[in-house]
């Protein structure tokens, strides 16, 4: 091949005998291609060089100037990238269209339509190009190791958090359980920085992870105990192929920047299943990634430990075992209404008792209950689920959310002919959830007839144990915070806890979190309320009176019993009221 090239050279007039001859020698000695030799004594220009034999060989050139966008990159793994000295350059449906310096390395070829599963055409660009475009794209080799190895002496070791390089683009190495294995040996940094991050949020006990673009910077950042916390993060040059990787393992569209997707992921990390549920966000600065971590396994499912007082957890226990009515759980994304929900059903689950639920998505698979994953693309909503479920001769009967006026006359419909139903509603507080009930144009009758309970919850961070120490304040202090002083001792001074910060913590002063409740217990006085479409305060108020321990009296509870903190009190559920 070297002979011929020279010659077809010399009859271009490019270079002459004299020269082929000597280029030839210094290739035999030195071990080079003969190309390489006529670059580097500057024979003939790199570029001309590359075109020349692509004409030769029938291929277009080109000239890799313009950045690759990301979704192109993402179609072939950067260790094929590496390796071959390859850089994909377009794609249609059904073929992709990769840059190459050498037209005969069919190798190379081959793997990337094994590595793809599609048609693969071929471009001729110089090796320099290719070299300059895989730097730009990724970041040179060194440096994306360097951002790793950065990361891991901030975060430590990955262990056994990697994972295994795709065998086609979209898919994982997935098991009989549809399981993405896990590897440390991958050798592409970008794949193990996802995986750092992944790993170190799941041995954290982060219950989300954001990965936020800035003009300048990248953010990563765990939920802990209800807060967000800032992370290590790599430069900002590698969002695009971070999120290229998560797109990829979440089987999204990694062309698509412009609209927001929606995907799951389900990894095992040291060997534990975990599933992802991931959102991304196209934002000014690039696409922002927030994954949701539902690890089954730290599901606590003791409803004596959610953290009920003994009051509420006297009024809930008696009504869950109701023989119909509606049961409503209601608080904000976060406060642990699945957890209390799961917890309950966890109690009512019996060889004797059908218990059929709908959910969105389903977080926690419970043996002995048969659980529907809400589906509204194909027709299977929360309402269409309800209906189904009434045919399924069911006992116990729990929505996921009512987010409609259909919904709610069909859990109403439910309750009044002999089912329990439980459901979850976003609202602030107990009342509120009866408001916002009525606001869906349903008859108060109705719901004064189904409703037998509805809880109010929200989660404050346990002081840490490792480290909790008591302290004197003064009352007014905390009266100043916006607690409400006739909530607090008479005495000038309080002794509350706090905690001095740890290793264990990781400095916070907190360790895991505990649930405050606000149970409203649907009295006769309370439906005939109800019924007369009363004020969200006007119930409170009678609820009040009738014993009803609010959030935030429940959570004053648990300062002072030095559970958790004043200032988590305040950050919870607020001051005075």
């Amino acid at each position: 091949m070297s002979k011929r090239l020279g010659e077809l050279l010399v009859s271009e007039g490019l270079i002459n005998y004299g020269q082929l001859n000597d280029c030839l020698v210094d290739a035999k000695q030195s071990g080079q291609a003969l190309k390489a030799v006529l670059v580097r004594k500057g024979l003939v220009e790199e570029g001309k060089l590359v075109e020349f034999i692509a004409k030769q060989c029938g291929f277009k050139f080109v000239r890799l100037q313009a950045p690759i966008k990301g979704e192109i990159l993402a179609r072939v793994p950067e260790k094929v990238i590496r390796q071959k000295k390859v850089i994909p350059v377009s794609f249609t449906e059904d073929s992709l269209t990769v840059a190459i310096s050498d037209p005969l390395n069919i190798l190379a070829v081959d793997e990337i339509k094994i590595t793809t599963g599609v048609k693969v055409n071929i471009v001729i660009a110089s090796e320099s190009d290719i070299d300059a475009a895989i730097e730009k794209s990724f970041g040179s080799e060194d440096s994306a190791k360097k951002a790793l190895e950065d990361l891991k002496g901030k975060t430590g070791e990955i262990g056994e958090v990697v994972v295994q390089e795709a065998k086609a683009v979209g898919r994982e190495d997935v098991d009989e359980d549809g399981v993405t294995s896990i590897s440390k040996e991958d050798e592409v940094p970008v794949i193990q920085i996802v995986n750092l991050i992944l790993s170190r949020a799941v041995k954290a006990k982060a219950s989300d992870i954001h990965i936020e673009p800035y003009p300048k910077l990248l953010r990563v950042r765990y939920r802990l105990d209800g807060v967000l916390h800032e992370q290590p993060a790599p430069p900002k040059k590698f969002l695009n192929g971070i999120v290229s990787r998560i797109k990829i393992m979440a089987s999204l569209d990694i062309a698509e920047r412009r609209r927001p997707q929606d995907g799951r992921i389900k990894v095992r990390i040291d060997d534990k299943e975990i599933d992802l549920r991931v959102s991304i966000c196209p934002c000014a600065p690039g696409e922002k990634v927030v994954m949701r971590i539902m690890d089954s396994s730290a599901m606590m499912l003791d409803l004596e430990k959610l953290g009920l007082d003994q009051e509420n957890y006297a009024i809930y226990a008696r009504h869950i075992h109701d023989p119909h009515g509606i049961v409503l759980v209601t608080g904000p994304t976060g406060s642990g209404k699945s957890t209390t929900l799961y917890s309950t059903l966890h109690v009512l689950n019996m060889p004797d008792i059908n218990i059929m639920t709908v959910e969105d998505p389903v977080e926690y698979l419970m043996k002995g209950v048969n659980q529907v994953h809400c589906n509204a693309e194909i027709g299977l909503t929360f309402a269409a689920a309800l209906r189904t479920f009434l045919r399924q001769d069911p006992d116990i009967v729990m929505v996921g959310e009512i987010r409609d006026q259909e919904t709610v006359n069909i859990a109403i419909n439910a309750a009044l002919t002999g089912h329990l139903v439980f459901a979850t509603l976003h609202t602030n507080d107990a009342p509120g959830a009866i408001t916002r009930i009525l606001m869906m144009e349903v008859d108060p009758i109705l719901i004064a007839s189904a409703l037998t309970m509805v809880v109010a919850q929200r989660m404050v961070r346990r002081i840490c144990p490792q480290c909790k120490e008591a302290y004197e304040v003064d009352t007014q202090w905390l009266s100043s915070l916006g607690i409400s002083r006739k909530r607090l001792p008479d005495a000038s001074k309080t002794t509350l806890h706090r905690g001095k910060g740890c290793e264990n913590c990781v400095g916070s002063g907190y360790r895991g979190r505990i649930g405050v409740y606000e149970v409203l217990e649907v009295t006769d006085g309370i439906r005939e309320m109800i019924c007369q479409r009363a004020a969200a305060l006007r119930i409170k108020e009678a609820a009040v009176k009738n014993g009803m321990v609010t959030l935030q009296e429940s959570a004053l509870r648990k300062l002072m019993d030095g559970v958790t903190t004043a200032e988590e009190v305040i950050r919870v559920v607020g001051g005075a009221h």
